[in-house]
């Protein structure tokens, strides 16, 4: 069993791991960190000097910001510096009014801009940003290991905040690597905890199921969720349980990555991750008729077991993040259909079989198309589980123990595919 100081930690990490963000969370801690930028300089910066990792700049190439109907960093940048407020984190561009998008143009054609590659960069996550006034004076803002974690401030070269080392202590990815968890420690909080303890995860349902539920009012992205809920896609799909999973989905990602200035409840932080761990147990559970504390454990289920492989793999890795995101969702599926620990072990083992080698090649509309392949295999990876069946130790990288197999398709994220990531960004970055 667990004790309470377990509990009391596992509960702060999934507070701190999913919370609310608007837009793509790399091009958004961009406009974080520039925004933070203007509030040290007390005025808008005459000119933005912004060094960033590979990842950062490959996650941020093809993506739409909200509410401006364009992608990439320049429009990012150039609202956080007019607009942004640091205090909203990945809701920084929120506050936004109208007319803020040719302001931000008009900063963009005055060529007040500068990125470059940080060749340097000492995490995977990292955005190293000098905003400098009409009078000279400097501000330099550093976020580094996870989306929201400012670990350097300077105004003219002072120190004003060195946060370096709480980022080192906590990992990477910013999450409190103290608290060693295991996917059976996973599954007894999900199962075991006081439930008024857990139910702040249901924020998370209605956040997402309504960015779902939105996105049918426009025409975002490549309209996956659409095409699939229209007379052709029911025609092809049906009307069932995993056809509406594979919309709600899909949906909500189209919304996101077009840049619509709708909310969603991320996790680890993406929110794609946080979509991908929470629509699919959502519809699971509506469809299936369980109850509203099923629905919270299965939930709680799914978005922990996503933060315990990003624990170990990182805030950004050349693995997509539906690998992650999903086996939480088939973790959550597999709850819901009365699977015990054994049946949610062998539910992870069947998604680390299938989806393990799906590179990120950024964010980009055509994402809802990778979540939906994700979230396919998670709801046959619960169905093949419940059945008895479960990929074997001798099949590939899956591992007799749960958790191995796990730090296996960690090892080949974090490690084996770092070449793999600069192939992908050269390729990216060097289109005719």
């Amino acid at each position: 069993m667990l004790s309470q100081k377990e509990r009391e930690q596992i509960i702060a990490l999934v507070h701190q791991q999913v919370v609310p963000a608007i837009g793509c969370t790399e091009p958004i801690c961009v406009a974080l960190a520039v925004a933070r930028s203007r509030e040290v300089l007390e005025c808008v910066p005459a000119k933005i000097e912004a060094r960033l990792s590979a990842n950062i700049i490959k996650n941020a190439m093809g993506v739409g910001i909200p509410g401006t109907g364009m992608v990439g960093l320049p429009i990012a940048i150039a609202l956080g510096a007019l607009y942004g407020r640091s205090c909203l984190e990945l809701e920084v561009l929120r506050d936004c009014p109208a007319g803020a998008v040719e302001e931000g143009k008009s900063y963009i054609q005055r060529g007040a801009i500068h990125i470059t590659l940080a060749e340097d960069a000492p995490d995977k996550l990292y955005v190293d940003i000098t905003g400098t006034a009409p009078d000279g004076t400097t501000a330099r803002v550093v976020i580094s290991g996870h989306h929201t974690h400012f670990s350097r401030i300077e105004r003219n070269g002072e120190v004003l905040l060195d946060n370096a080392d709480s980022a080192a202590d906590s990992g990477d990815d910013g999450m409190d690597n103290a608290l060693t968890l295991t996917l059976k420690k996973v599954y007894d909080f999900a199962t075991t905890t006081p439930l008024e303890e857990i139910e702040f995860i249901n924020e998370a349902a209605k956040l997402n199921r309504d960015a779902a539920r939105r996105s049918l009012e426009g025409n975002y992205g490549h309209c996956l969720g659409k095409a699939l809920s229209r007379p052709l896609g029911r025609g092809i799909m049906g009307e069932s349980i995993f056809s509406h999973i594979l919309s709600s989905t899909s949906c909500a990602c189209d919304a996101r990555m077009a840049g619509a200035m709708i909310p969603v409840m991320s996790n680890s932080g993406s929110g794609n991750q946080g979509i991908c761990a929470t629509n699919p147990v959502v519809v699971f559970a509506e469809e299936n008729h369980n109850t509203a504390e099923e629905l919270t454990r299965a939930l709680m289920l799914s978005h922990l077991t996503a933060i315990y492989i990003k624990q170990n793999l990182g805030a950004l890795s050349a693995l997509c993040g539906c690998i992650v995101a999903s086996t939480g969702s088939s973790c959550g599926i597999t709850l819901l259909m009365g699977g015990g620990f054994e049946q949610v072990a062998a539910s992870v083992k069947n998604m680390v079989a299938n989806l393990t080698g799906m590179i990120c090649d950024g964010a980009k509309p055509s994402c809802a198309l990778k979540l939906t392949t994700g979230v396919s295999t998670a709801v046959l990876s619960a169905m093949l589980a419940m059945q008895g069946n479960c990929v074997s130790s001798v099949e590939g990288i899956v591992d007799e123990d749960v958790d191995r197999t796990i730090r296996n398709l960690v090892s080949i994220g974090a490690e084996a595919m770092n070449e793999t990531d600069r192939q992908v960004l050269d390729i990216m970055t060097h289109k005719a």
